[in-house]
């Protein structure tokens, strides 16, 4: 079903000129000439998106915005003005419109920034559809973001949940959701009603750790007061198990767990009897294991027994369009904790988010948006409120594997410069190769050299025997 956008301009040859440049991409579009009707119109024709002329004939185009506000506050609103009304285009983008375009309208713009406000309504649908499965504690797919990586590893993760018993290794930095894979493992594996167990294997003392997992006989150790204990592998019986940070359990549990892997049975601490479980084991780490084998700190046969099957996620950084949902998801949470009523994250606080660097990763963006809902007394979240998150005087761009910190000077700085420096920094680094330049920059050839004739770029390749 096309999106639906309706244009409210009281000149008709302006209307039917939008009308036609819309339809051909693909849109359905209606027009209406009369501000006073338009109301009825928008009830009528149930638009996704309005067009709408600040000056109208019979009604100002500002308090028709309100009106939409009121009646039609979740209906995107791009405003349409001349080039010298651009201070009241200002003031309805305060008032609630999503954007403004200037008189003639130039088709290239309408085409972005009407796929903008279709792309921000998409995701506000992918939202609300998130928000009714937050409310469970069943994890959909939908539930980890939309990304090609993530949708990837969910495929994969879905496959090897198939098996009753495969053990699984979930790798990947710290915060990036590895138990929430795990989690995701079990409920769609063949033990989904059995019990899901949790363990940091980092945060037991050691001295403890291995009546955490196997449990104790009363009078085993001092304290052990109570008459027997059950450890978390019997706690699972029949379900799953989570050892987290398995790279930090000691070499003799090591040696104890690989034996449960193999044969299904232990010990209890000071226990005579043999104790046996029918559970699946899952381990998660933020440790490359293959590098702690080679350093003799984990075992290597137990590394392959628990790495029958992996999955490696990704740091946030790497799949930023699962940020917006992610944001969206913890809004939900914490609103709801916090009593607030914020529905709403502007497109520019989202460019933000997807913009930094998220050394903690998913963790770290739940700490942020739970300390940015606590204090805010707003209905909606912009772009001002993640300040915090870029080192003062810096513009902060922070993606991929790379780091990248624009430092505007306090007096400014004209664009020309800026593109002058990356474009002669880039060629210089690629030894004046314009392809390979090209390529860095993610622009054409074409791009690239019009880029440089116009700022008087001129640059002549050395060739390196590997050239020859």
């Amino acid at each position: 079903m096309s999106n639906r956008i309706l244009i409210i301009d009281d000149d008709e040859l302006v209307c039917r000129t939008l009308q036609r440049v819309l339809v051909k991409f693909e849109y359905e579009v209606e027009y209406c000439l009369d501000g006073e009707a338009a109301l009825e119109k928008v009830k009528n024709f149930e638009p996704d998106l309005i067009l709408l002329d600040i000056y109208l004939t019979t009604v100002n185009g500002l308090d028709l915005l309100k009106d939409f506000q009121k009646q039609f506050f979740n209906i995107p609103v791009i405003m349409i003005t001349g080039y010298s009304d651009v201070n009241i285009a200002v003031k309805a983008m305060k008032l609630g419109a999503y954007d403004f375009l200037l008189k003639p309208v130039d088709i290239d713009q309408l085409k972005l920034i009407v796929e903008k406000a279709f792309s921000n309504i998409n995701l506000k649908a992918e939202v609300d559809k998130l928000q009714a499965i937050v409310k469970t504690d069943i994890l959909t797919k939908d539930f980890f973001g939309k990304s090609s990586k993530i949708k990837k590893i969910l495929s994969a993760a879905e496959k090897l949940a198939k098996s009753i018993d495969t053990t699984i290794l979930i790798d990947g930095e710290s915060g990036t959701g590895k138990e929430m894979i795990a989690k995701f493992v079990h409920q769609n594996s063949p033990r989904a009603n059995g019990p899901f167990i949790q363990l940091n294997v980092s945060a037991i003392p050691r001295e403890l750790a291995e009546s955490e997992l196997f449990g104790h006989e009363k009078g085993a150790f001092t304290g052990a007061q109570q008459k027997t204990k059950l450890g978390k592998f019997e706690l699972a019986n029949g379900g799953t198990i989570l050892l987290d940070e398995i790279g930090d359990l000691s070499q003799d549990l090591q040696v104890k767990l690989l034996r449960v892997l193999q044969e299904k049975k232990f010990y209890r601490v000071g226990g005579e009897r043999e104790v046996n479980v029918d559970v699946r084991v899952l381990a998660a780490t933020n440790k490359n294991l293959e590098e702690e084998v080679k350093k003799g700190n984990f075992r290597e046969d137990l590394f392959y027994r628990l790495n029958v099957g992996n999955v490696n996620i990704p740091p946030l950084r790497e799949r930023q369009e699962d940020i917006p949902v992610l944001a969206y998801q913890f809004l939900n949470e914490f609103s709801q904790k916090f009593d607030k009523q914020i529905k709403r994250i502007d497109p520019s606080a989202l460019e933000l988010l997807q913009s930094y660097y998220w050394k903690g990763n998913i963790r770290e963006l739940r700490n942020v948006m739970e300390r940015v809902t606590l204090l805010l007394e707003e209905d909606e979240l912009k772009d001002r409120h993640f300040q915090f998150l870029i080192p003062q005087g810096q513009t902060g761009i922070k993606s991929g594997k790379d780091e990248f910190i624009l430092k505007v000077p306090s007096k400014g700085i004209k664009i020309e410069l800026v593109l002058r420096k990356l474009i002669e920094d880039t060629l210089r680094i690629t030894n004046g190769n314009q392809v390979k330049a090209a390529e860095v920059l993610g622009l054409s050839r074409s791009k690239l050299r019009y880029r440089m004739e116009q700022l008087g770029i001129e640059v002549t390749r050395k060739v390196t025997p590997t050239d020859k």
